[in-house]
């Protein structure tokens, strides 16, 4: 099983700045990641919230309950979390961080990431095919 957390905002895709993450839905880009998932021979638990405890604990039930992994957009708790930071460091279970747009090609303060030098990888700036990758990676580590 993957656990696919959506941060902040995330909730707004489609409507948010499509110039920057286009015209998606988040309910679409869970319903992708579901399938990438069963094709791959898992299933995908997908969750967003804009809460940070909230993803602190889908971080922490991904590792209590066995999960093979977590993909996790953070959205802007990636720039000052340091509790998803702690969160990750406290289970086994590979994270990848996944962005839609490239963070680095945009404002400084999206530059650095508290969460990356916890997580197993990071993908940026490839849209909606990050967390297809960041699936395809977990299910091939599992």
């Amino acid at each position: 099983m993957i656990s696919v957390l959506n941060g902040p905002n995330l909730n707004r895709l489609g409507k948010r700045e499509p110039e920057i993450y286009g015209t998606t839905t988040l309910e679409e880009l869970e319903a992708d990641c579901e399938a990438w998932a069963r094709e791959l021979g898992y299933t995908a638990v997908c969750h967003q919230s804009n809460f940070e405890g909230q993803l602190v604990e889908w971080i922490h039930r991904a590792g209590d309950e066995g999960f093979d992994g977590v993909v996790l957009n953070a959205g802007a708790y990636t720039h000052t979390s340091v509790a998803l930071r702690d969160a990750i460091s406290s289970i086994t279970v590979p994270v990848i961080e996944v962005h839609i747009s490239n963070v680095h090609a945009r404002e400084s303060f999206r530059h650095h990431s508290y969460i990356a030098p916890v997580c197993k990888g990071s993908i940026a700036g490839l849209g909606f095919l990050g967390y297809k990758l960041a699936i395809q990676y977990l299910s091939e580590k599992a």
